[in-house]
Formats: structure tokens, C-alpha cells, sequence
């Protein structure tokens, strides 16, 4: 059965356990039938896993949108909310954000209690400035000597790395980092951003980071007063966060693990590689 019959077969028992509360002439369902409404669910998103974010917004409004029993719109939203908003599919956040804004910003759902509320609010405001294929926020960070550098600059790939010296898997992270961003074949930008205030500590990691690669210009930068809001606009709720952006500032990774940005480097290189060769 090829893949199309399958999304469509799921559909249709989806639709068919819809519509049975769509009429709202039925008992308010009991947490057995949720139990089944979740395997459809978890089958329907995972079949249509590879569509474009946009049809995955589109058929978030209109799974929602088909019951008018209020019980069971709150239970399908806040699924496929906490579905995408946890999904390690690097951008269906976008779908998260959407259905948030859309539904439970306005007050049309209700979210399960005020602290998801305040946490998807939280959430959503970490998130929606560095959403992919979206110009990543420009900011202005202190260089370590004094100065100033404004992140990320157009005319350049950029990678930036948000770190604190006291996190357990920043430090591993910069350990194995060099090692990956020696592999870099093209004209790139590595911002490491300290996100602490021990200006020692600091020092320290800046004298032992080093990379011997002429394609890749290291700039460290901080900004101990906040006064740029990078926190907000590049969700550094944690660290580490990586992200990459295209020359012209377009956002092509987020929240990135060591692992998935050497892929994105395996393939800009491979992509510029060509480039040069015309």
C-alpha cells in the first residue's frame, strides 16, 4: 500500500472518530475513547511527518475546527500542541506556535491549567523570532576587549553557539567542536557567545578554543547586562543552543545538536563545493 492509501486510509478513520462528536448528540467521551483518538492521532502525524510545515498547520486547524464537543477540541488541540512542541523534527515548533496562536491565545481553548498558559506563553515568546526560514534577530553583543559586533552579519554561513562555562554539555560540547568545525570548506562565521558572567572562566575557554581553519573566523562576544534581549530572541532558556543562517541571516538550523550540524555543514560544503567549480 503505497504511502498516499495509508495517509488517506488513517484520515478517514480519524475523520470517522471526529465526526462521531462532531454532532455533539453524543456522551461526553471518557478517557478510553481519548486513549483510541490518541493512537489516530499519533498515526495521523506521523504519516503526514514529512509534509511542509504549512499542511501540517493547515490539518492542525481542521482536526481542531471538526468537533464541537468542547471536551473532546481541547483534548485534540492540546495533543497535537504538545505533539509538535516536543517533536525532535527540527522546525515543527512553527506548528506549535500556530496552534497556540490561533486557538489558545485567543481564548477559543482553554489550556489545561493558568501554569501551562504562563508556560506556553513562555514558550512561544522563546521560540517564534527564530522559527526556520525566518531572518535570524540581529543583535549587538560586547566584544571581550570592549567594542561591540553585531550578530549574525549578512555575506557569510554563521554558526552561533550560546554557552556558559558551568554547563556540564557546553564544556563537552566545546571539546568536540573544534574537531567538527575543522571540516568547514567554505566562508563561515563562528560566534561563541558566553551567556555567564565569570569573566576568568571566560578568559580561560577563549585561550583553549582554538580551530586551525582559514575558512572559519571565531568571534567571541557577550552581553552580561542583557541589554540586547538575545536571551529572548534566541530562546537561551538552557545551554547549549546552536544555530546556523544562510549568507543573507536566513535561519537553516535551530537548536541544533553536534551531530545534525555536521550534517548542515556535510552539505553546504558539498553545495559550495559546486559552486566554485562553475
Amino acid at each position: 500500500m503505497g504511502k498516499r492509501h495509508i495517509i488517506l486510509l488513517i484520515c478517514m478513520c480519524l475523520g470517522a472518530m471526529v465526526r462521531a462528536f462532531a454532532g455533539g448528540t453524543t456522551q461526553v467521551p471518557d478517557s478510553l475513547t481519548f486513549a483510541k483518538l490518541d493512537v489516530m492521532l499519533e498515526k495521523y502525524t506521523a504519516a503526514i511527518e514529512r509534509e511542509s510545515f504549512d499542511v501540517k498547520k493547515a490539518e492542525s486547524d481542521f482536526l481542531i475546527s471538526s468537533v464541537s464537543d468542547s471536551s473532546t477540541t481541547q483534548h485534540i488541540a492540546l495533543w497535537l500542541y504538545d505533539h509538535y512542541k516536543d517533536s525532535p523534527l527540527m522546525g515543527d515548533e512553527a506548528v506549535a506556535i500556530h496552534i497556540y496562536d490561533n486557538w489558545f491565545k485567543p481564548g477559543t481553548i482553554a489550556m489545561r491549567s493558568e501554569f501551562d498558559r504562563f508556560d506556553a506563553d513562555l514558550f512561544t515568546s522563546f521560540n517564534r523570532s527564530t522559527l526556520l526560514g525566518m531572518k535570524a534577530p540581529v543583535v549587538t553583543l560586547k566584544k571581550p576587549c570592549g567594542g561591540s559586533v553585531t550578530i549574525p552579519q549578512n555575506g557569510s554561513y554563521s554558526i552561533l553557539f550560546f554557552f556558559d562555562t558551568s554547563c556540564a554539555k557546553c564544556k563537552l560540547e566545546s571539546q568536540l567542536l573544534p574537531s567538527i568545525l575543522e571540516k568547514v570548506e567554505f566562508p563561515c562565521n563562528f560566534y561563541a557567545v558566553y551567556c555567564g558572567h565569570d569573566k576568568k572562566a571566560w578568559r580561560q575557554f577563549r585561550r583553549s578554543f582554538k580551530v586551525k581553519n582559514r575558512q572559519l573566523k571565531i568571534v567571541h562576544a557577550w552581553d552580561p547586562e542583557i541589554e540586547s534581549d538575545y536571551l529572548r530572541l534566541y530562546g537561551v532558556i538552557s545551554t547549549p543552543r546552536i544555530y546556523f543562517t544562510d549568507t543573507d541571516g536566513e535561519i537553516l538550523g535551530r537548536r541544533l545538536e553536534l551531530e545534525s550540524l555536521t550534517e548542515i555543514i556535510h552539505y553546504i560544503c558539498d553545495y559550495y563545493g559546486q559552486t566554485q567549480e562553475k
